[in-house]
């Protein structure tokens, strides 16, 4: 009688790896006395800013607010339009609506899944007022044609950058050019803080009105001056979590050359007879501009319950899956706001369709071969 064979250990979709050097200047933090914005936020600041070419940066305990506080800054509100994806966490559009704004949608490219400036042209009328464009997956849009359009018709940008930190078009970093630009550090981005994220500025003046959004609109002068003259709010990073950042920091350049080696060898282990084999859809294979924030197909449909059952079936395998994203414009307070099923087909499509593979920094080419092999076994071997 042969013995079962070991059951291999659970692949998650994604996992940070947080160094012990890290970890100790978490502790040190700690029993320093001064835990919440201090000198750690300043120093991961002043990185940051070096990373981006000089531009200021200031940092925040999520990547959703600072989207909000770029649109404040723009003073953008009551009446204006911003144009943006319905493929994306629900933030991107959630942020328009919290500063009273109108969210217009843009339906996406079907090859790199994100918006589609065509789209977005089309749909710019007498009240837009900015584009969010979301780079999803870490693959920037077509940075060009988009500030091309928003110098055309005087429109600002708001990038949501969120997953393509350490990203890149045509050799410049992403953050490094160009309008409001967004980071999160949400604990399973390419660098995280546990929680936060960042914004990008384009000079002093918004870099001082954005720490004022940040901490209830509070300016103090002096040893005790304190004056309010917006409102704000409370969306400061720690010096905790500031620690970790400038941890994570530190390894950057070898995450993001990790993660691309990673989806390299996805591409291999697939082969180029994968898509016509399956009938599913692999990402775009840029392994230039692309952080690699997570590796995504595109199932082939089966009707109804598609992609649970093909999750599942991972699952039993021990492979993790995730997907990336709900189409926004179909959850219900969107519905209530007059957004129906079809009106931007390829989001729905894809929204339905798209599956995240592992994708992580600790991960190795023996887990990119599992995953790829528990695919073709649902897909290929059905």
């Amino acid at each position: 009688m042969t013995s079962a064979l070991p059951k291999l250990p659970f692949l998650p979709f994604s996992k940070p790896t947080i160094d012990e050097a890290t970890i100790a200047a978490v502790g040190e933090v700690l029993r320093s006395g001064w835990i919440t914005s201090g000198p750690k936020v300043a120093a991961f600041e002043a990185r940051l800013s070096e990373y981006f070419g000089g531009r200021p940066v200031r940092t925040f305990n999520s990547g959703t607010c600072t989207m909000e506080i770029a649109l404040r800054i723009a003073g953008i509100g009551a009446g204006d339009e911003v144009i943006t994806t319905s493929i994306s966490w629900v933030a991107t559009a959630n942020v328009i609506i919290e500063v009273g704004a109108t969210p217009v949608f843009a339906d996406i490219d079907p090859v790199t899944r994100n918006i589609d400036l065509d789209k977005v042209e089309a749909a710019i009328t007498p009240r837009t007022k900015a584009i969010i464009p979301v780079y999803l997956s870490g693959l920037p849009v077509d940075m060009d044609r988009l500030y091309a359009i928003a110098k055309k018709y005087h429109l600002r940008v708001i990038e949501d950058a969120a997953q393509a930190f350490g990203s890149e078009w045509r050799g410049r970093r992403i953050g490094a050019f160009g309008d409001f630009v967004s980071f999160s550090f949400q604990a399973n981005k390419n660098l995280t803080t546990g929680e936060g994220g960042c914004l990008v500025l384009n000079n002093a003046d918004e870099a001082r009105l954005a720490e004022k959004y940040r901490l209830q609109g509070v300016t103090r002068s002096g040893i005790d001056g304190i004056d309010v003259d917006v409102l704000g709010g409370k969306y400061n990073m720690t010096d905790i979590t500031a620690a970790i950042g400038l941890g994570q920091f530190a390894n950057i350049d070898k995450v993001t050359a990790q993660r691309r080696a990673l989806a390299r060898h996805y591409f291999a282990q697939f082969g180029a007879d994968f898509e016509a084999q399956s009938g599913a859809q692999l990402p775009v294979a840029d392994f230039e501009n692309s952080n690699w924030h997570l590796f995504q197909i595109i199932l082939p449909d089966d009707g109804p319950g598609t992609r649970a059952r093909f999750m599942q079936r991972m699952a039993e395998q021990q492979i993790g899956t995730g997907y990336h994203y709900a189409p926004i414009h179909l959850f219900t307070m969107y519905r209530e706001r007059g957004f129906t099923e079809g009106m931007f087909p390829v989001s729905e499509k894809i929204g339905r369709l798209t599956v995240t593979l592992p994708m992580f920094y600790a991960m190795t080419t023996a887990d990119v071969e599992r995953a790829v092999a528990a695919v073709k076994t649902i897909l290929i071997q059905r």
